[in-house]
Parts: structure tokens; C-alpha cells; sequence
């Protein structure tokens, strides 16, 4: 059975840091004398009481985390956090729905950015900022977070941080998780504070600054108004975007090993980051080409929204700067494309993530040689490091199931009666967490407000999978987990 004890412990802490997450939003509805107001205040004393019963009930608990109470703590954790996320919304906006409230949270939480709000300058700043920051914290990971900022609080943390963390690989810095952690969210922040600054440099005044910024290097999407980036029509701004979305999907602790530690060489040695930057690159040349020969844009616009449509869609953040609805057909294959694929491993992106498209190559690679010889043994290496055999067969599950889930999903929503391009793209779009999506009734510059309200908990629900790589979630519905032994 599963300690529930050291489960509720656990839960009971991270419900603090999140009502700690909603007091600094507070502090900004009280500076701007928002609506807001009321609405924090009563979800922060919900957050606290709903925290103290949960650390009640895990007193005197064990210290030991078990590798199935670690994937239970991570699903249910992303879960809880979205359910008390819709607080605010909730008291703010009594015609908001739940459902509509917890699909914009755990679309904010995931970081997929697909939002049913269709004027957000219309919201309060201070739940502007709580959409934006829980993007932030979703970025790297929420128990990751608290990993980082207050290691005591989660114990068997290397299981809990196994079952959260992104990628086929999990490496780390140092031999502490914890001090790890702490390094990883170091360049987040980074980042993050960087990236405010040119944004600020730029003309953006401070408020969407920080709003941008966390929703960029957090490869996230929420803005402040619906027009997105596209709303500021400044060059500048868009290059920023690229420039910070693009750092934002590359391998967080090769990041630090190559920049941190002046090792720029390593980077480039990277064949996740080499896959990562040509795709990027070509994709980019091709949709540039399409635009300046079909829809006539001189060669700086085509490439500057060839390049944010690009990065915005392979790293999965989703901001725009131009209606790609509009871009001949051909170019939503390679958004698709995008889409699917994402970004690097240990990054804020989602998609199946570039280190396994480089995977798949070199299985086919290997494949073809051993058809011309039967009987070699042939070794596939990542960076030098041979791959075993269980990750390539986890590789091949892991694809399989993404692909089943999004074809079983997308049937369901073309029986529905969602149109063919909205069904698949609304679902690779959930699944990837990226959050726009390409088609006639949702373009990738609305909102998705009008799905029907099944859908949207099946989205919400693909967007927790996604996020947490399939395998940490479905795992809580087979009959093994609940033996006993």
C-alpha cells in the first residue's frame, strides 16, 4: 500500500508554496487596487487551511519516499495546484465556469498557453501575473522548484524528481539533487531577469516585461492582451522573443555546463542541440521562402515571422506575432511538424523532444546496416555514450503511446464534429503543450473558448500527460501499481 502519511506531508507543504506563489500576486492587486483583491485573499486562507490539514494528517510520517509514492506525489501535486489554481479566477469572475477555470490553469501550470479568455487585458493585473507565473513555476517543474528552493520540504526527492523531470536522459549537475536544482534554476532565473530587461529596453513598459518574460524563457505563451506579441508591432521585440524562446528549448544543464562554465565547445558537440538548431534553421528557410513567394513579404518580415512561428511552435511556447492562419497550407504541415517534435530535453519545451527524433534516426541508421550485416553488433551512441537497450525500448514505447493517444483523441474529436485540422492539431497542440493550433474554427491567434466542455477537460488532461511525459501519469491506472508487493 501507499504511505499516505508522508504523501500528505509532502502535499500539505507544497499547498504553502503555493499560497506563497498567490500572496505576491496580492501584493500587486493591493499596489494597482484591483478587483482582484478579495479574490487572493480568500484563496490564499483556502491554500493555508487545505495545507495545515493535509500536514496534520501526515504527522509524525516516515522519511521514506517509495518510487510509487513519488509518481503518485507528482501527478496528484500538478493536479491539486491546478484545482486550487482556479481560486482566484473563480472568485474573480463568478460567471467562469470550473471547467473553463482549470483548463486555463493547468494550460498556465503545463505551460501550453492554450487559453479560453478572450480579452485578457480585460483581467485584473494580479491575476495577469498569477497566469504568467504559473508558467514560470510549471517551467522546470513544481516539485522541482521546491527541490531547489527548500530541498527539506520533499523528501526521496531523486524519485520524485525521476518522475517529474523531462527527457529519456536525467542527468545532474552535482551529486546533491538539491544543489543541482539550485544551479538549473540559477540560469532560469537568469534568463528570466535577462529577458525582462531587453523587453523593458525595447519599449515594453515593466508589468508586460515581467509578464513576457516569464511566459517566454518558460516556453508557456500566456499574454497580457489577445493580440500577443504581434499587439506591440516592434521588430525588436520579436527578435527578443526568438532570441530567449529559442535558449529556453535547449538542455538546461547544458546550458550551464557550456556557458556557465565557459565550455562553449560542448554545446555545439551536443547532438540534441545540433538536431535542435538545424531543424529550427531549415524549417525557418523553408516557411521564409513560402511566404516571400506566395503571400509577397519582403525578406526581413518573412524571415522575422518565419522565425517566430518557428520557435514559438517547435519550443512549444506559443506566442505569435502573425496570423500563420493566413500562410499557404504547406507551411501548417511544418508547424505541425514542430509541434510534434519540440525542443530539447531537461528544457522548459514540450513535444516528444528533440534527443528522441535523434534516437529515432540512429535506430534507423542501425537498422539499415544490420539488413547489409545480419550478424553485427551495433552499438547506438549519444554524445559518445552508448544508449542501452532499455532506453531503446523505452524510446519505442514511449512514441508508440503518444502516437495512440493522439490518434484515439483526435477520432473523438472529428466524431464530435471539430474539424479535421482543429481535432489534430487541437490535440498534437495539448499533447505537446504547445497551445496554438492551426485550423478554421480555433486559429492559432484565438482562444478556445468555444470547444465544448468534454473537450476541454480531455485537453486538460493531455496537457497533465504531456507534461509529465505520459509514462508518471498512466502508470497511476494500471493494476500493478496498487499491489501491495
Amino acid at each position: 500500500m501507499l504511505n499516505y502519511k508522508i504523501i500528505s506531508k509532502i502535499l500539505g507543504s507544497l499547498l504553502w508554496l503555493e499560497a506563497t506563489l498567490m500572496f505576491y500576486c496580492l501584493i500587486v492587486a493591493i499596489c494597482n487596487h484591483g478587483s482582484d483583491v478579495m479574490p487572493f485573499v480568500w484563496s490564499i486562507l483556502i491554500l493555508i487551511v487545505s495545507g495545515e490539514l493535509f500536514r496534520v494528517f501526515g504527522r509524525n510520517a516516515s522519511t521514506s519516499l517509495g518510487r510509487r509514492e513519488a509518481y503518485f506525489v507528482v501527478t496528484v501535486t500538478w493536479v491539486l495546484y491546478s484545482f486550487f489554481g482556479t481560486l482566484p479566477f473563480l472568485f474573480d469572475n463568478a460567471s467562469m465556469t470550473f471547467t473553463d477555470a482549470f483548463f486555463e490553469t493547468m494550460s498556465g501550470f503545463t505551460t501550453t498557453g492554450a487559453s479560453i479568455i478572450d480579452k485578457p487585458e480585460d483581467l485584473p493585473r494580479g491575476i495577469l501575473l498569477w497566469r504568467s507565473l504559473t508558467q514560470w513555476i510549471g517551467g522546470l517543474g513544481i516539485v522541482f522548484f521546491t527541490i531547489a528552493v527548500l530541498p527539506s520540504m520533499v523528501g526521496g526527492s531523486v524519485k520524485i524528481f525521476a518522475a517529474e523531470a523531462t527527457g529519456p536522459f536525467n542527468t545532474k549537475l552535482q551529486p546533491r539533487l538539491s544543489t543541482s536544482a539550485k544551479w538549473i534554476w540559477s540560469i532560469y532565473l537568469v534568463l528570466t531577469v535577462a529577458c525582462v530587461f531587453c523587453y523593458w529596453l525595447c519599449g515594453m513598459d515593466l508589468f508586460d516585461a515581467v509578464n513576457y518574460a516569464m511566459t517566454s524563457t518558460a516556453t508557456g505563451g500566456f499574454s497580457t492582451s489577445s493580440g500577443s506579441i504581434e499587439a506591440f508591432n516592434n521588430p525588436a521585440e520579436d527578435y527578443v522573443s526568438i532570441i530567449f524562446c529559442f535558449l529556453s528549448g535547449v538542455n538546461f544543464t547544458l546550458l550551464y555546463m557550456s556557458v556557465a562554465k565557459l565550455k562553449i565547445r560542448r554545446l555545439f558537440r551536443s547532438a540534441e542541440f545540433k538536431f535542435y538548431s538545424v531543424s529550427t534553421l531549415l524549417f525557418t528557410l523553408f516557411i521564409m521562402l513560402e511566404l516571400i513567394g506566395r503571400n509577397h513579404y519582403d525578406l526581413e518580415h518573412a524571415f522575422r515571422s518565419a522565425a517566430f512561428q518557428v520557435v514559438s511552435f517547435m519550443t512549444t511556447t506559443g506566442l505569435f506575432n502573425d496570423d500563420a492562419s493566413k500562410w499557404p497550407h504547406v507551411t501548417w504541415v511544418i508547424l505541425a511538424v514542430c509541434m510534434f517534435i519540440g525542443g530539447c530535453s531537461g528544457s522548459t519545451s514540450g513535444g516528444i523532444k528533440s534527443i528522441r527524433s535523434v534516437m529515432v534516426l540512429k535506430v534507423i541508421r542501425n537498422e539499415f546496416k544490420q539488413i547489409l550485416h545480419p550478424n553485427a553488433v551495433l552499438p547506438m551512441k549519444i554524445d559518445g555514450i552508448n544508449v542501452p537497450q532499455r532506453k531503446r525500448v523505452a524510446l519505442l514505447a514511449f512514441i508508440g503511446l503518444y502516437l495512440f493517444l493522439a490518434l484515439v483523441c483526435a477520432f473523438i474529436m472529428i466524431a464530435a464534429g471539430i474539424d479535421n485540422t482543429n481535432a489534430i492539431t487541437i490535440t498534437l497542440s495539448s499533447l505537446g503543450n504547445v497551445g496554438p493550433t492551426l485550423g478554421l474554427e480555433i486559429g492559432p491567434t484565438m482562444s478556445w473558448a468555444i470547444l465544448p466542455e468534454w473537450t476541454k477537460w480531455v485537453c486538460s488532461f493531455l496537457m497533465l500527460v504531456g507534461r509529465l511525459e505520459i509514462f508518471s501519469v498512466l502508470v497511476l491506472f494500471t493494476p500493478g501499481f496498487w499491489k501491495e508487493n
